[in-house]
């Protein structure tokens, strides 16, 4: 489950044949809250998207198909104006551990602000230097987020050219005055999402990131004691980020995505691991007290 980084697989590209594409998505539209519309519509854009991020080949990387990235898109559109659509969407992703049948989530992130405009059959048109659509704008984010989160926990820093590529959407999409990329306000779109793994406080984060996936999760199947004290080594690194910060987005997404297996990771440690990692999350995470509750027994 090794993935190579950019200036090797730059190399190894002109030797082998080019891998999978990288990703596995599942899209699913909600169109519930609308009502008298022809629904067509919603069956058409959904395979657009799936095709449109499943079928594209987002960066150089040499990914077999067996190790695919597995994310989902959940889009509920809330409102729709003419051709004008109001959503929100619900961005997962998830990568396997390991020498074992378990999967952990890696991202699991809400977007309130995802507005678009689309008519029936409009083709998805993917451009690096120009933003087409704010609806393949924010597909694109997205896409190079998951990239990013990913490779991040196989190696330190390694999702930098994705990160990078993100940043360059940020910007075109802050200069198209679409929501969901402004700098100010929400501290929860993305922008905010980016900045959490790009920001110059963020250096804590992404070694909690790989220490917790690489050195800790991905050990565990060799030996769980050594693997569970790295992701120990994680959370401090955690209150680190809280102690500078108590209101970063990185607390959020991490719980959003890691709390409940934390506590299953800790639910057949001895009790003094129990009561330090206890400790560490009923102050970062004072309102999840039932799903931190769980350590005390």
């Amino acid at each position: 489950m090794k993935r190579c980084w950019l200036p090797i697989f730059l190399f190894f590209v002109s030797l082998f044949p080019l891998s999978a594409q990288e990703l596995s998505c599942r899209v699913q539209i909600n169109s519930d809250k609308i009502q008298g519309t022809n629904k067509q519509v919603y069956t058409t854009l959904q395979q657009a998207i799936t095709e449109y991020i499943n079928t594209r080949k987002w960066s150089n990387a040499q990914i077999a198909v067996n190790e695919k990235i597995d994310c989902s898109l959940l889009i509920i559109v809330n409102s729709v104006s003419d051709d004008r659509y109001s959503c929100e969407m619900q961005v997962q992703s998830r990568r396997p551990v390991y020498n074992s049948s378990y999967t952990t989530t890696m991202l699991n992130f809400r977007d309130t602000e995802f507005e678009f405009s689309y008519q029936e059959y409009d083709p998805l048109v993917h451009n690096d230097m120009m933003m087409e659509s704010n609806l393949t704008g924010v597909l694109d984010f997205y896409v190079y987020m998951i990239l990013g989160i990913d490779f991040d926990s196989f190696s330190y820093k390694g999702g930098d050219y994705f990160f990078r590529q993100a940043d360059n959407i940020v910007q075109m999409g802050q200069s198209s005055q679409e929501s969901g990329w402004s700098g100010f306000g929400n501290n929860r779109n993305r922008y905010a999402l980016l900045s959490a793994f790009t920001g110059n406080s963020t250096e804590s984060f992404r070694q909690l990131w790989y220490m917790y996936h690489r050195l800790g999760l991905d050990e565990m199947a060799l030996s769980v004691t050594k693997g569970r004290a790295q992701i120990s080594e994680a959370l401090d690194k955690l209150v680190e980020i809280y102690e500078m910060s108590s209101t970063s987005i990185l607390l959020p997404l991490f719980s959003d995505a890691k709390l409940d297996e934390v506590v299953n990771i800790y639910s057949e440690a001895p009790r003094q691991e129990k009561d330090n990692v206890y400790k560490i999350l009923s102050r970062l995470y004072t309102t999840e007290t039932k799903r931190i509750e769980p350590l005390r027994k």
